[in-house]
């Protein structure tokens, strides 16, 4: 069986710049939709409520785009038209989203904003979902952490411009960062136009630097694979049931990490307003707010640049003690730094925390999929990378469901005791790596 070809350190890269978009994008939105929605009139304990949207559509969408995406074959390729038709979606979705408020006649902008917030993860989700496939399609087994370590440096480079933007446009461009009360900022609503803008150049660039290879050139890193006999929502309803044993076991580490990123996600501007700027609960219009939002932004572009940093050492780190310990370590180290948000009182000192926030970023971006592709069927890379999201998707959407509660009854709406629960979530999800397989031959011969 012929073998995949090494490609060029440029030719990764190349093919996962289009990553750099994305997470731009999507750093805008991690960092922002909470503040907007507070904006236009939401209440924190009702804010994982819509935060619901984002995970429920990426559930939907991922499975249906990466089996999809298996079987097309275009003059772009088999992945690059899904990316591409996503970026376009979720392009427009980034300019509408801050102005929800000019949109709402007969409806509240909060729930117009909570619209655009649904149709932006679904169609970033089109975009993003293809991207993994494509590493595990273009790059052989012993490329495969590299490749996904580039992603996750992209990734991370692409969302430290993304959450930075409105503070960069406020405090060094002078773009105003205060509005009339149930307006969005303008330095807010210029830097989703400008997301807007990069996300898709950034697209563009990969659609035309990558060659994907047709059908039937490589069918397997070595195995056969049995002749598809389903079609549409039967074939993914039968992949799913017969999902790799790896995917299940490493479905328990990503419960307790992406339930623990949901609340960093959800409640950190809440959280640190409140708890360390001394912003009363329910005021989201006083220049302290806005600063502690903005500074927010900074902090989550820290931890995004120390996660950019970190997956350029993972391959090193991966390799002399293992995917497994590698991404062990990192989740203990993030889950650190959750922690420690609850006793500091200088915000400039959360800094330390995002530190090891972006450690364990990092590593969620890169070893689960480096772990995963060593043991998905080459044919069946898309739909397997699709229905993985599902172990992604829902602990966002149970804790979107009880995480108001849990703010409101259990902590009594002090949302940094959600921020500590979702540190003591990443060391769980590092202890239940003990029970995963890697199964890939690379790692088991250099282990």
């Amino acid at each position: 069986m012929k073998q995949k070809p090494k490609l060029s350190f440029w030719q990764i890269w190349n093919m996962s710049f289009g990553f750099l978009g994305i997470q731009f994008g999507f750093a805008l939105q991690n960092a922002n939709a909470s503040r907007i929605l507070q904006t236009f009139g939401a209440d924190v304990e009702h804010l994982s409520w819509f935060w619901i949207a984002a995970p429920l559509t990426g559930m939907i969408v991922q499975p249906i785009v990466g089996h999809y995406s298996d079987k097309s074959w275009t003059r772009l390729g088999r992945r690059r038209p899904f990316f591409l038709a996503g970026t376009i979606l979720a392009c427009i979705a980034l300019a509408l989203m801050p102005n929800a408020g000019y949109m709402a006649t007969a409806i509240s902008p909060m729930f117009i904003g909570a619209g655009m917030l649904m149709i932006m993860d679904a169609s970033i989700n089109v975009a993003m979902e293809p991207f993994r496939a494509l590493v595990a399609d273009l790059l052989p087994s012993e490329q495969r952490t590299l490749g996904f370590s580039i992603q996750t440096f992209l990734i991370g480079i692409g969302a430290v411009i993304g959450s930075w933007m409105p503070y960069m446009l406020a405090e060094w461009v002078g773009i105003s960062k205060t509005s009339e009360q149930g307006q969005v900022p303008d330095n807010v609503v210029f830097s989703f136009y400008i997301g807007a803008i990069f996300f898709l150049a950034a697209i563009i660039w990969t659609v035309f630097k990558t060659k994907e290879y047709p059908p039937g050139e490589f069918d397997t890193d070595g195995e056969q694979i049995e002749e598809e006999k389903h079609l549409g929502l039967i074939s993914i309803l039968h992949d799913f049931r017969n999902m790799p044993k790896s995917m299940i076991q490493l479905g328990v580490v990503q419960f307790f990490s992406w339930f623990a990123l949901f609340s960093m996600w959800v409640y950190s501007t809440s959280a640190i307003a409140t708890h360390i700027y001394g912003v009363e609960l329910g005021d989201s219009s006083s220049r302290s707010y806005q600063d502690a939002a903005n500074w927010v932004g900074v902090l989550f572009g820290i931890y995004n640049a120390v996660s950019a940093i970190y997956a350029l050492l993972l391959p090193a780190i991966a390799l002399k003690i293992g995917r497994r310990s590698t991404h062990a370590i990192s989740l203990i180290m993030g889950a650190a730094g959750l922690i420690s948000i609850y006793f500091i009182k200088d915000s400039q000192l959360l800094v330390f925390s995002m530190i090891g926030v972006g450690f364990a970023w990092g590593s969620i971006l890169a070893m689960p999929y480096a772990i995963l592709a060593g043991s998905i069927p080459a044919k069946k890379m898309g739909i397997y990378m699709g229905i993985f999201n599902f172990f992604i998707t829902i602990p966002q959407i149970i804790n979107g469901i009880v995480g108001g509660s849990m703010v409101k009854y259990l902590y009594n709406s002090q949302t940094i005791y959600a921020i500590v629960a979702a540190g003591v979530c990443l060391f769980i999800a590092a202890v239940t790596l003990i029970f995963v397989e890697d199964k890939d031959e690379f790692v088991k011969h250099k282990n």
